[in-house]
């Protein structure tokens, strides 16, 4: 029983978890920036080499 109130107590796992979910939502907010700036960057690239092209 002591075992089982000792699992209880213990947080190690919830931190894991919490680091976790924060790496999880750093990763989305770079993959949505990349996507916002990705349009935006290819247009501009297509526009210098139609210049460049003449």
């Amino acid at each position: 029983m002591s075992m089982l109130k000792a699992f209880a107590k213990n947080e190690s796992g919830a931190t894991a978890i919490e680091y976790g979910l924060i790496a999880v939502g750093i990763a989305i907010a770079i993959i949505m920036t990349v996507k916002a700036v990705g349009g935006s960057l290819i247009t501009t690239f297509e526009s210098v080499k139609d210049n460049l092209d003449g």
